[in-house]
């Protein structure tokens, strides 16, 4: 695994994202929820900054960050809205790592320098109409036709589809086999014939995130587009759940991040609205749940450091990493009500901030693999240790 950067440099640069997250991000935020657009000049300071290479190795261009640093550097990135993150958060994450984990180094070296760089997004093409957490069950197939793959099928909710420079595709290869054995992953630049990426979806929250279909029409890649070569064929599903894994990780710092913000915001209600006289942070009832809010932070940044520490050492943290993803999601989405709680009739409307981050916290509890799928991950291979 690798080294990380120095211990010095990395503080630094947590300082400067702390700052750019503060002083930059937080001021930006309305205007993101009002235009449904991350400001291009935003953007570009994001690409200075060297966020979109976070993870990718420094002989690519990239920072080089170890999964600690980068746990901890995205908990301080998501003290902003969550929206920002997802701009970067495919290069970081999901869209670049299936390459940096099992890519040949042709690929890594024809595409991880425009991902460090931010002149290439990189999108993550798994989830199907019908099959979402059931990836094993992937129907867009890739037909062989002489030395190339013919792609067909739908894909949902890819994130920054709209802005994708690659994809990484998952597709069945061979029809013959049911689950995961039949599936490989193809490296696709956008701009191949046959792509059409949907206009964005309309959500709940994380407004200014760009998520579409995506339809793959006769999609023409040779076998060198398979993810790791031709010898990786039908290994795409082994891919995914690498980087899904690590993923999981990077999804409980986001959760971290955005509780701290939202029991800040919380208690600074408390300690200057009043009511019967006083601060309502003086009544013991608001202090039960500032105090609840607290504890499960503290319980949260520890498991995503503990589990980030776990991957980092011993290349995976399969049960580590799906008890990070349940509980910080989860302590975030309580975090949340409480803190619109302590708002009182105030939570309720758009003027007050926790109204916007109450919606936006909602879908780290679906995306990346829900809860229900994390507890399913994590009673099986819970039985299975203790039985062998």
């Amino acid at each position: 695994m690798p080294a990380g950067v120095d211990r010095d440099v990395f503080e630094q640069l947590v300082d400067s994202v702390e700052r750019f997250a503060r002083e930059r991000l937080i001021p930006a935020e309305r205007r993101v929820e009002e235009e449904d657009a991350i400001p291009e000049e935003i953007v570009a300071e994001m690409k200075e900054m060297g966020l979109f290479g976070l993870s990718t190795p420094e002989e690519f261009g990239g920072i080089g960050l170890n999964v600690p640093q980068e746990a901890r550097l995205i908990e301080t990135l998501c003290y902003a809205s969550l929206t920002f993150r997802s701009l970067i958060g495919t290069n970081v994450g999901i869209g670049s790592q299936g390459i940096v984990m099992d890519g040949t180094q042709a690929q890594k070296e024809r595409w991880l320098p425009g991902v460090a760089s931010g002149d290439v997004i990189a999108s993550f093409a798994l989830t199907e109409p019908d099959n979402g957490s059931d990836a094993g069950g992937i129907r867009t197939s890739a037909r062989r036709d002489g030395g190339d793959f013919v792609i067909n099928g739908t894909k949902r909710y890819i994130t920054n589809a709209v802005r994708a420079g690659v994809f990484t595709v998952f597709a069945r290869t061979d029809p013959e086999k049911d689950g995961a054995d039949g599936v490989s992953a193809f490296i696709v630049p956008a701009d191949t014939p046959g792509i059409t990426v949907a206009k964005p979806d309309r959500k709940l929250g994380q407004r200014g995130t760009k998520t579409s279909d995506v339809i793959f029409d006769d999609v023409r890649v040779p076998d060198s587009a398979i993810l790791g070569g031709p010898d990786r064929l039908h290994q795409g599903f082994r891919t995914a759940m690498k980087v899904l894994d690590r993923g999981r990780i990077h999804v409980g710092a986001m959760a971290v991040g955005q509780s701290q913000r939202m029991l800040d915001i919380a208690t600074d209600y408390a300690l200057e609205r009043r009511q019967f006289g006083k601060p309502i942070g003086e009544h013991q009832l608001v202090q039960g749940m500032l105090a609840d809010c607290q504890a499960e932070l503290h319980a949260a940044r520890a498991l995503v450091r503990a589990s980030a520490d776990t991957f980092d050492r011993e290349g995976k943290a399969i049960i580590e990493a799906a008890c990070t993803k349940y509980f910080c999601t989860e302590a975030a989405g309580r975090i949340a009500d409480r803190a619109l709680q302590i708002h009182g009739g105030a939570g309720y409307m758009a003027d007050y901030d926790i109204e916007r981050l109450y919606r936006d916290i909602r879908l780290l509890r679906i995306y990346e693999g829900t809860s229900q799928i994390q507890q399913l991950v994590i009673a099986r291979r819970t039985l299975a240790q203790r039985a062998a």
